[in-house]
């Protein structure tokens, strides 16, 4: 009865043994990703560096920025960022991913700079960024974009291989055959303005794409890019920046000098 009371402890103590080594040996062994595996909504293709360099040059991305990686994978191009000296944030569903991308953030040394967020890309407030960068179907571009639409002015959203569908990009570039397109947040202008001290002027947007006129002439030379508005009508360019339901600068022509107009409701 001893004899066998003793072996069945050794037989228990090897099981506990070989379980604790199985346990460590996975605790030890790197979560590896595939290329092409399902993610919640698109399969993980990784960006490739060249081009990861070359989106964050379009969006002329500095260390007063605030970058956000929608769909973020194994974390290179948050690492990218961080590495530039920017607060960088990866949004990736995949928990594995994301304690994947805070080694490889470790290993990089920039922990202090990039956070990955287990999240939603959809659920997730990234209102804070100036700059966005993405990798997803184009479906999944236009499901964001309303929401990207809404934010700063200014903010530059940097897209691989997708577009917009109809709001065009600003600038296009290819790196070894793979596309980015860079937009930038118009601000809201669409609508009618008073100049004040001159007359009503109506503006039509689509996008970052204005027309429009101002006591029936129409105006020309219109461009938006962020906040920067300029127009011409009547003999007189007009260039300033749009803040809300105010914009205000300088106009050159018959009547040179400082402009402002408000937002008539």
């Amino acid at each position: 009865m001893h004899l066998i009371c003793k072996r069945f402890s050794i037989a228990l103590a090897f099981a506990a043994a070989v379980a604790f080594t199985a346990a460590a040996q996975a605790q030890n062994k790197e979560y590896t990703p595939s290329v092409g595996q399902e993610g919640k909504d698109v399969i993980w293709v990784p960006t490739p560096n060249e081009l990861i360099t070359k989106m964050l040059d379009m969006a002329k991305l500095t260390p007063n920025d605030v970058h956000f990686d929608l769909g973020s994978g194994d974390g290179r191009t948050v690492i990218a960022a961080a590495k530039r000296g920017t607060k960088a944030v990866g949004v990736e569903y995949n928990p594995d991913m994301v304690e994947l991308s805070k080694r490889a953030a470790q290993k990089e040394g920039v922990t202090a700079r990039a956070e990955f967020i287990r999240g939603d890309i959809f659920e997730t407030d990234f209102s804070k960024a100036t700059v966005l960068t993405l990798y997803l179907l184009p479906s999944l571009n236009l499901k964001l974009r309303p929401t990207i639409l809404n934010m700063k002015p200014g903010t530059r959203v940097v897209s691989h291989a997708f577009t917009m569908a109809d709001w065009e990009a600003d600038q296009t570039e290819s790196v070894e055959g793979r596309t980015a397109y860079l937009w930038i947040v118009p601000a809201k202008v669409d609508g009618n303005w008073r100049i004040e001290g001159g007359g009503d002027v109506a503006f039509k947007q689509t996008f970052q794409k204005l027309e429009g006129n101002s006591g029936g002439k129409a105006i020309t030379n219109a461009s938006l890019r962020g906040d920067a508005i300029a127009f011409s009508v009547d003999g007189r360019d007009y260039s300033g920046r749009v803040s809300g339901d105010r914009m205000e600068g300088s106009v050159k022509g018959s009547s040179a000098g400082k402009w402002s107009a408000v937002r008539v409701k």
